[in-house]
């Protein structure tokens, strides 16, 4: 066989799929000319089938000399110095292939991937060569809005699909923060007891609530425990970021649950509220509520009185809202405080003099006015003897306890 035949052997055993050992003959222009081992024919090795970077270097992956394992992928018409056929090789690609091989069978693995860009509905990965896709739901536990941020990161995710056949490659990175928090959550809750005060960090807010991180376990905070005053919205209490004391109210390790007080840990409204307001003195307040009963009086935040509807005025008052509205500044007298019981018993009418009782006409058929009604004071005790009977007396009745001495 001549030197043409062995050379046209050659060229034929070169076929697209094949894998080939090329050596690097030259770089120039972003672009390396390879010899395939043992065939006499030529390749060429672009950077972007060495790497996906666009902006590297070639030098810094090849240099003239190196032998390397590559992948055909084309036939290209009239390229070297004759115009001859020449190929295009791929590192990359061969990569990718035997990464697609090292992945089969290993559904349900936790693998270290690449962000290579944030796409529409997930993240794009790299894993050795091998293009990965993670959904925007399994990104992490709750709906993350910025993904950019992953991009460029090194990640664990899960492998939950491998189709190498539809090039399909798909991961979860919630199922790995998932199984982390579990192993987080059971060291936490064995570390924590129902009325502990412990520090942590707000890390979400919702309409409902705010969510405390405790050192690897959330615990919710209610709105209705975020404050002694009333909250409307709870992110004009805490913010993300938040360092915060909280009591732990209930703890339920089986549903992984934490519910958190923060209005627990500090002082309460109610606190010093008799010396605030002690009974018979008088404090402004402002009207909050009306019922049908009377009238509710917000002394200070978070404390409220109630002005019964007979403590309103001295004249008959049918219904509150005939007299008082909600907003209306108002001075009380405080007749009873009961920390204990959050109640406040307050009057209006008690800071008024009492109207002149009506004119009533005397035995002379002549009007006499009546004087203003005076506070009734406690009957005083009755203290009524037995009757007296033959051979009773007095000391026998308050027995052995009696002197005639003392009187």
């Amino acid at each position: 066989m001549n030197e043409f035949e062995t050379l046209l052997n050659s060229v034929e055993d070169v076929k697209v799929r094949d894998v080939v050992k090329g050596e690097i003959l030259t770089i120039e222009n972003g672009q390396a000319t390879v010899a395939i081992v043992g065939t006499g024919v030529e390749g060429v090795l672009t950077l972007r089938e060495i790497t996906n970077d666009r902006d590297a270097d070639i030098n810094t992956f090849v240099k003239p000399g190196d032998i390397l394992d590559l992948l055909v992928i084309k036939q290209i018409v009239g390229k070297d110095a004759e115009g001859a056929n020449v190929y295009l090789l791929s590192l990359k690609r061969l990569e990718a292939r035997k990464a697609w091989t090292e992945l089969e069978g290993k559904e349900g693995e936790v693998v270290t991937v690449k962000v290579t860009k944030d796409v529409k509905g997930g993240l794009s990965v790299d894993y050795n060569g091998v293009r990965g896709f993670i959904p925007a739901s399994m990104i992490d536990t709750y709906f993350v809005k910025d993904t950019k941020k992953f991009v460029g990161q090194e990640i664990e995710a899960k492998i939950i699909e491998i189709n190498a056949a539809e090039n399909r490659f798909i991961l979860s990175r919630r199922a790995v923060v998932e199984a982390e928090n579990i192993e987080m959550r059971k060291e936490a809750f064995a570390q924590l007891n129902e009325g502990d005060i412990v520090e942590g960090t707000v890390s979400r807010v919702t309409n409902f609530g705010a969510f405390v991180d405790l050192g690897g376990i959330d615990g919710l905070v209610h709105v209705s425990e975020l404050s002694h005053n009333r909250v409307k919205r709870p992110a004009d209490v805490v913010k993300p970021g938040d360092k915060v004391e909280v009591k732990i109210l209930k703890l339920d390790e089986e549903a992984g649950r934490l519910s958190l007080s923060l209005k627990a840990t500090q002082a309460g409204p109610w606190e010093q509220v008799e010396e605030k307001a002690p009974v018979g003195s008088t404090v402004e307040g402002t009207v909050k509520r009306l019922t049908d009963f009377g009238a509710f009086v917000e002394l200070f935040p978070g404390v409220e009185g109630l002005v019964h509807v007979s403590q309103i005025s001295w004249d008959r008052v049918e219904n509150p809202k005939d007299v008082l509205k909600v907003g209306q500044v108002v001075n009380v007298k405080v007749l009873d405080v009961k920390p204990e019981e959050e109640r406040i018993s307050l009057s209006i009418k008690a800071l008024e003099e009492a109207p002149a009782r009506p004119a009533r006409n005397n035995e002379d058929g002549e009007k006499r006015e009546r004087k203003p009604r005076a506070p009734r004071k406690a009957a005083k005790p009755s203290y009524d003897l037995p009757e007296t009977q033959e051979g009773f007396s007095l000391a026998d009745f308050l027995g052995e306890d009696f002197d005639i001495n003392d009187l």
